[in-house]
């Protein structure tokens, strides 16, 4: 096996330290450190940026390093908004399942519907469809599932509704309930609608 280049030596270098890194915001997250690891941070930030001003002729070399840095990107974002989160006292990326509290918040959400709402065209509805993805926000966070972003779940209700006015149905009902535990979001043509 030939011995690694210097700029080989470097990546395996700046890989072992978002190993650490990583590790260490996962420590500090699960609330075995006291501060986030600034210092490892800063040093794995100078690695990169040392590493992104030199000149990489392999190919090979230049696809692991770039891949290295999307994802100390990726965990920088991560990272970041779970420190957001924290700070404003809001349940994070990083924040425990509420079921994991104990048996009295375990018995809390019981099944239930929240929210019932019918579109002919969301784009002209945009209130009722605000008024439904907050109900479909707040259960999510309540059962301690991640949000959906509002332009994601407003291209589905709408997809949802041109899908099944093709099939001949004018209105469609969109219903969010918890059950089991769960959320579920749910569209359902209305046959009886009067056009």
């Amino acid at each position: 096996m030939s011995p690694l280049s210097p700029f080989e030596q470097e990546l395996q270098h700046l890989e072992g330290e978002l190993k650490l890194l990583e590790g260490e915001y996962n420590m500090f997250f699960a609330g075995r450190l006291k501060t986030p690891p600034w210092e490892t941070r800063a040093r794995v930030e100078a690695l990169v940026k040392k590493l992104d001003r030199q000149h990489m002729p392999n190919t090979g070399d230049r696809f692991r390093f770039s891949t290295l840095q999307s994802r100390f990107a990726t965990f920088i974002d991560l990272w970041d908004r779970g420190l957001r989160a924290r700070e404003e006292g809001r349940a994070g990326p990083f924040a425990l399942p509420r079921a994991a509290k104990g048996p009295a918040e375990r018995a809390r959400p019981e099944d239930r519907i929240l929210n019932v709402s019918s579109f002919r065209d969301p784009m002209r509805e945009i209130d009722k469809l605000h008024e439904l993805y907050d109900s479909l926000a707040e259960a999510r966070r309540d059962v301690g599932e991640e949000t959906v972003p509002f332009h994601k779940f407003a291209d589905l209700v709408k997809t949802q509704v041109r899908k099944l006015r093709d099939t001949g149905s004018p209105e469609v009902a969109f219903r969010v309930a918890v059950k089991g535990g769960k959320v579920s979001f749910t569209a359902r043509a209305l046959k009886g609608a009067k056009g």
